[in-house]
């Protein structure tokens, strides 16, 4: 059906793009010809304003229009660029005519894809930065924009297939609650970022998490303290979870120096009567090599200028008291062993970790990609900020690439809200509070 849609359309655009060719080279009357171009002008406005079919959401109704409206104008282009061609070598039309005719197929076909185009950016949540700015820059420029409205309507076929397709598993399982554990989930946050609800840290995970029957918590400790600051912190956070639902334990799933936070809280603050189960995701348990060379080669008014900044910055973002070089100072691989010792595991609480690694320093944007080339050459693989072998404690999981991406330390929890090929976030996270679930958590 949908096929018939396209096809009907391509031919309705096509024609009226081609109106020229009957003006002048048909041996209708004028009157038919006026009443074939009203109505194919009528039918052009349908096409315009018809919705996109059997989508499972308003937004995904546009994305999926627009996406159809490109892909009309694009055959449609094609189709017109021949038979204008053929026109042109053949008729003896005043050349006022052809120009006339070719402005018009432009006039038709450009509407259409601008259209669909603003209706992929209105729906659209796949579409990078640099893709609208090269479009603003470039829409204008033949060839050039071809290949960035080619770029447009691949991202919004893909994003309408993966998010349509997301959308009827989480119905077809809903009842289900595959997700529904026997104590809350507490999410805690890494270092240089807060639990601000505009822009969740965590992306669409506990959108996901949610439709599946989780209870999802955070940690609202601040964003950069030392690890026992940020522990005592979390501990009151705990306890304030445990008081509001009456559940006798939580369980804590906990990124990058959240996962550090999490330990000390449960280890040296007595929460380890309270917590279930941690599950560390990109923790640098064993510190960071990268931060030991930076705090040494950094001279110390520049380290003293940028905590100065970050602390105010970070003030007025709602921090009462934060302590950028506190939070580093924590993740020193030197500083983590000493630590660590006083960190003991307690036999009351399942711990569990999980790493990712980039494929690349092109796998992620500044400064992960720096970060990735100096880790590399430090220690071996890692995520732009962890290395792999920190990252492991209690029971771990390595999670590879299976493509030249890789996948960064933001993108482990949906930091850019990006659908990455091979790497389902929301899925992954389902299915680690799906495994919780299964064994009685």
């Amino acid at each position: 059906m949908k096929k018939a849609f396209i096809v009907s359309d391509i031919l309705i655009v096509t024609l009226l793009a081609c109106c020229m060719v009957c003006f002048c080279d048909t041996p209708w009357g004028t009157a038919v010809k006026v009443l074939l171009t009203a109505g194919l002008f009528i039918a052009y406005i349908c096409t315009l304003f018809r919705r996109g079919q059997q989508a499972p959401a308003p937004r995904l109704r546009r994305i999926q229009r627009g996406a159809d409206l490109i892909l009309t104008g694009g055959w449609s282009a094609v189709i017109s660029l021949i038979a204008l061609i053929l026109w042109m070598i053949k008729s003896d039309a005043a050349v006022g005519f052809k120009i006339g005719g070719a402005v018009i197929a432009v006039a038709v076909i450009g509407f259409l894809i601008f259209v669909g185009i603003i209706k992929v950016v209105s729906g659209a949540k796949q579409i990078k930065i640099k893709d609208y700015i090269l479009m603003m820059m470039f829409w204008w420029f033949p060839i050039v924009n071809i290949f960035l409205i080619r770029r447009f309507y691949q991202t919004a076929r893909r994003e309408y297939i993966i998010e349509a397709d997301k959308m009827e598993l989480d119905n077809a399982r809903a009842e289900n609650e595959i997700c529904r554990t026997k104590y809350p989930v507490l999410l805690v946050h890494g270092i240089f970022f807060r639990d601000w609800q505009l822009v969740n840290y965590w992306g669409r995970i506990p959108a996901a998490l949610i439709k599946n029957g989780a209870e999802i918590y955070y940690g609202k400790q601040q964003s950069s303290l030392a690890v026992a600051d940020s522990a005592a912190e979390l501990k009151n956070t705990i306890l304030s979870v445990i008081e509001k639902t009456g559940a006798e334990k939580v369980n804590i799933i906990a990124h990058s120096k959240g996962g550090l936070d999490s330990r000390y809280a449960i280890s040296c603050l007595g929460m380890d009567k309270y917590v279930a189960t941690l599950t560390t995701i990109n923790t640098p348990h064993e510190g960071c090599d990268m931060v030991d060379f930076l705090l040494e080669k950094v001279p110390d008014g520049l380290k003293k200028f940028i905590e100065k900044k970050y602390n105010t910055i970070f003030h007025k973002l709602g921090d009462t008291a934060p302590d950028f070089m506190a939070g580093v100072n924590d993740l020193s691989a030197i500083n983590r062993k000493e630590q660590n010792k006083s960190m003991p595991d307690s036999p009351d609480v399942s711990y569990r970790s999980v790493m990712t690694i980039m494929n690349g320093a092109g796998s992620a944007g500044f400064p992960l990609n720096l970060g990735y080339m100096l880790i590399k050459k430090l220690n071996g693989p890692n995520d732009g900020l962890v290395w792999e072998e920190s990252a492991k404690h209690g029971d771990f999981r390595l999670i590879k690439p299976k493509h030249k991406r890789g996948i960064s330390h933001g993108d482990v929890i949906d930091l850019m809200r990006e659908n990455i090929d091979g790497y389902d976030v929301r899925e992954f996270f389902v299915d680690i509070v799906r495994e919780l679930k299964e064994q009685g958590y």
